[in-house]
């Protein structure tokens, strides 16, 4: 796997527990930073593609009006409760 080199400023508090980090994992810097901005990168594009789909469903009318959704949430408990 080919990889880049990409640099960035911490603040002096959070460079001293990244530092606690590597060693308490007995890994290196480099190697908790990329994990992190991998996890970050991961979810940030999940939570995007995941927006993208929600505005394309309002776009096509897959929508429910407050009152739909009172309506449901009422019928889920009188399910719940028997009534």
């Amino acid at each position: 796997m080919s990889s880049a080199v990409i640099s960035g400023r911490v603040s002096a508090d959070l460079s001293t527990k990244l530092d606690r980090l590597a060693e308490r994992l007995d890994r290196s810097r480099a190697w908790i930073v990329a994990k992190a901005v991998e996890h970050y990168v991961e979810s940030e594009l999940e939570l995007q593609d995941s927006l993208d789909e929600a505005e394309r469903q309002i776009d096509r009318g897959e929508v429910f009006t407050q009152d739909e959704m009172d309506a449901w949430v009422a019928g889920l408990k009188r399910r719940d409760t028997g009534a």
